[in-house]
């Protein structure tokens, strides 16, 4: 009798005790599985929207090409943090241009040399188009030579012709004999590589409370060289380039769907727009968060030492080192080689776009060889131009001179062209610009006529 009443009131000290054990553990597995749907959305989020990103993630990419970061190491390295607010304020004019050949691309089903052909003189077209050649074949050319001088600086035992020629033997390769969809999900992956720029940036260890004071309010100094620079800044960041592949990468993706006409192209979806949207400004924001980074790295670490002339990539990574340490340094390298295997294709790319559709060749990366001989002749001629340019005697700061004027020259054109086009509700019909977004067009249209004067005169005073 004392043995079963002892166990009854065993059971009544330990039933709480045991209820409370099987409610934590019950309230643990709630959580567990509310924690597990959370991470499933999030990662099903993730995905959803790496998977909407393509032209836009690529074009905004390629734009931090080696001669672009080259141009961002000069600012830091000459203003400090006095040019940062660049980073900032050319995100939005970037963006509504890109987003405006991108709809231009959707909604006409053609390139936008394609269009201009169409609604434009043909001598507007060729002077835009033969501008835009040379200009593209001087950056390919200072791309290739700092990528080859960025695999020095890992090892400076490799020759530097065999690295030019073999970079460009590879590229070709890749833009040929690879098919679209494979080719595409390369160059989406490749920009990635930018992140290197980010954490080079980090690990420098900057003054960040220095760098906030800077970045919302321009600074700005009346001179020639200042002048010069900041041409140089918006003439690598808003580039012609960028406008023809964009529209004519739009028109690539269509043709992956199945849309192989253009009057099976012109149809638009509400869905469609929204898409290249999301791609479109994230790619512009991945462009401009790296040149943000490019330049406080080097305003903040080169500039208080005195090193205030850059001429390569390269250099700057090689002025890094002693002050930023090694880690800092070869992610530097290594994001040299990787943009400009990003920049190059496009590039050459969109050479190639301009020509085929100005001349009405059979066009696209997605036709083989056979099929487009013209289009990938372009390609190779300005491959090989470029490589030209690397044993001419022709030092990297004058093909990137000689770039800038041409895209001085180029540029506001393109961009007249491009706000009239998608402001023309005969062609754009229901995508037509808004007001605002034609505003912000005409806008970025005399920054940069007038950065292209500015340059040009640059050149004779």
């Amino acid at each position: 009798m004392a043995r079963k009443q002892k166990d009854i009131f065993q059971k009544t000290i330990e039933a709480p005790a045991v209820t409370l054990a099987k409610t934590v553990m019950a309230t643990q597995k709630v959580e567990e599985r509310v924690k597990n749907g959370r991470g499933a959305k999030v990662i099903k989020r993730g995905r959803d929207y790496w998977l909407m990103l393509g032209p836009g993630l690529t074009t905004g990419a390629s734009d931090d090409d080696p001669s672009g970061i080259a141009t961002y190491s000069q600012v830091g390295a000459q203003y400090g943090f006095g040019m940062l607010w660049l980073s900032v304020w050319t995100f939005p004019l970037m963006a509504f241009v890109q987003e405006m050949c991108a709809r231009i691309g959707l909604v006409t089903g053609r390139g936008l040399a394609g269009n201009i052909r169409i609604h434009f003189s043909r001598r507007i077209l060729y002077a835009c188009t033969l501008l835009l050649f040379a200009a593209n074949a001087f950056n390919i050319g200072a791309d290739l030579g700092a990528m080859a001088k960025a695999v020095q600086l890992l090892n400076p035992n490799l020759n530097f012709t065999m690295l030019v020629v073999g970079f460009t033997i590879f590229s070709l390769l890749l833009q040929i004999f690879t098919p679209y969809v494979r080719y595409a999900k390369y160059l989406k992956w490749l920009a990635l590589i930018l992140l290197s720029y980010i954490l080079s940036s980090l690990l420098a260890h900057l003054n960040w409370h220095e760098v906030s004071k800077h970045l919302l309010v321009p600074e700005i100094h009346w001179s020639k060289d200042y002048i010069l620079i900041l041409c140089a800044v918006l003439g690598t960041t808003i580039s012609p380039y960028l406008f023809f592949w964009q529209t004519s990468q739009e028109v690539e993706e269509q043709v992956l769907q199945g849309k192989t006409t253009v009057r099976s192209r012109r149809h638009t979806d509400p869905s469609d727009v929204r898409s290249m949207r999301v791609d479109v400004w994230s790619g512009m924001l991945l462009s401009n968060v790296v040149m943000f980074f490019i330049i406080a790295a080097c305003g903040g670490i080169l500039f208080p030492h005195g090193i205030t002339e850059i001429q390569t990539a390269a250099q700057a990574a090689e002025a890094l080192r002693p002050f930023a340490g090694n880690a800092t340094y070869f992610l530097f390298a290594i994001g040299l080689i990787g943009t400009g295997l990003l920049a190059i294709p496009v590039l050459a790319g969109s050479s190639s776009y301009a020509l085929a559709e100005s001349l009405g060749w059979k066009e696209g990366l997605y036709r083989n060889l056979s099929q487009a001989y013209a289009f990938y002749g372009v390609i190779i001629i300005s491959m090989l131009v470029g490589l030209g340019m690397n044993f001419i005697g022709l030092d990297p700061i004058k093909a990137l001179i000689y770039s800038a004027v041409a895209n001085g020259l180029v540029a506001p054109l393109v961009l007249l062209l491009i706000v009239l086009i998608s402001s023309n509700k005969k062609i754009m019909g229901r995508w037509v610009n808004r007001k605002p977004v034609t505003a912000i067009g005409w806008f970025v249209f005399l920054v940069m006529l007038a950065a292209g004067v500015a340059t040009i005169a640059s050149f004779y005073l």
